[in-house]
């Protein structure tokens, strides 16, 4: 089975990880802040904040924002469940912007529209979380203005942009938003097994961050209630939770941190070919921002003109029954029952929902070589020729 996407380990990933096991820390040792630090670097950002999954990642981030019961989180309804849960998981409500046509991103156009309707109303967002959907940036800069003029906090959500730019800055910089949230589940750019990452240039969401992955405990005598009892004490100063990443995933990140560039421009390749190929097909190819430069976590087709769920998924059995494990991102998370049940109705969201009832993704990883994505290509073709 040729599968959408998978990753990547070599040797150097086992040894490193190898090493950490012969050490003397297994967690909370020194490896986890030294991940830490080189993806904040490779990002341009000041602080991270590892995770043992990017959803914890985006739940900390939301708290420390001080979201909570009676504010509204808005995000994209194209997207993985967690960057809608995140809000309720803080006991705020939660709504969606639809999507851009073309980048299936976030429509700032959408959200504009959106905010001026919800500030008549008294309900406008506390915070916004654009997804940078299969690797490329939404318009961040159209997205802060309006943060600027309607107060709301953002959070990116660049599970799978890690390496991808935008302005001709590291998408995580921090220039556009209050927090970015990386992922490094095994399907995504690179990986710790599970893992995510928080960065942000804001030294005290940092540090509230790192206590709450941490049960909300702090051994720092400034942020006690009391002078410590002894060198031995702590205090847990807010409710926090266990979301702490191990050495051995840090180690393993750290090692593939260095093979980010590699893996990027291996996937752009494949990329260039897809393009090519797919040229000549009844399929539309996805667009890229030219102010953006995408990380290529995947590539989406939407099949032709007049097609529909039924041929999407005579496409995505025969492909499938081909050995080729397509996928579809993502079910628009408004249709799901958990957010049907809170009032969300199909209909809601029309460019979202018109995008998913004819997306595929394709394979794409830096390990598919080129005669396995030739045979995607020929069995594509010949499923829709």
């Amino acid at each position: 089975m040729i599968p959408y996407g998978r990753q990547e380990v070599i040797e150097d990933d086992i040894q490193a990880v190898v090493d950490v096991l012969r050490s003397d820390f297994l967690t909370q040792g020194p490896v986890v802040p030294r991940f830490e630090q080189a993806v904040a670097e490779k990002v341009g950002a000041a602080h991270g904040v590892a995770t043992n999954s990017a959803t914890s990642a985006l739940h900390i981030a939301c708290l420390a924002l001080d979201l909570g019961p009676g504010d509204w989180l808005w995000t994209s309804p194209i997207t993985f469940v967690a960057s809608a849960n995140c809000g309720l998981y803080c006991g705020a409500r939660v709504d969606f912007v639809d999507i851009d046509p073309r980048t299936y991103n976030m429509s700032h156009e959408a959200l504009a529209d959106k905010l001026a309707v919800a500030e008549r109303e008294g309900r406008l967002p506390k915070v916004v979380v654009p997804v940078h959907f299969a690797g490329q940036s939404c318009d961040m800069a159209a997205i802060h203005a309006l943060s600027e003029r309607y107060g709301f906090r953002i959070i990116e959500d660049a599970s799978h942009a890690i390496g991808g730019r935008y302005h001709g800055e590291p998408v995580g910089c921090g220039r556009y938003s209050d927090i970015t949230v990386f992922s490094f589940h095994p399907v995504k750019i690179i990986t710790t097994g599970e893992g995510g990452m928080a960065v942000t240039n804001e030294p005290a969401l940092a540090e509230r961050m790192t206590r709450l992955r941490s049960h909300g405990i702090t051994r720092d005598p400034a942020q006690m209630t009391h002078e410590p009892d002894g060198p031995w004490y702590y205090q847990q100063i807010e409710l926090g939770f266990n979301y702490r990443m191990t050495e051995m995933q840090a180690a393993l990140g750290i090692s593939q941190l260095g093979r980010l560039d590699a893996f990027i421009a291996r996937r752009r390749e494949l990329v260039a070919r897809y393009n090519r190929e797919l040229d000549s097909l009844p399929v539309t190819r996805p667009w890229q921002d030219p102010d953006a430069e995408s990380a290529w976590h995947l590539y989406v087709i939407c099949l032709g003109e007049g097609a529909g769920p039924n041929d999407r998924e005579e496409v995505f059995r025969s492909l499938w029954e081909a050995g080729i494990g397509v996928n579809v991102h993502y079910i628009p998370v408004h249709t799901q029952p958990q957010y049907q049940a809170m009032g969300f109705r199909e209909g809601d969201y029309p460019v979202a929902e018109k995008y998913y009832a004819t997306a595929l993704s394709l394979p794409l990883y830096p390990a598919l070589e080129e005669p396995d994505q030739e045979y995607v290509l020929s069995e594509l073709r010949g499923v829709l020729q």
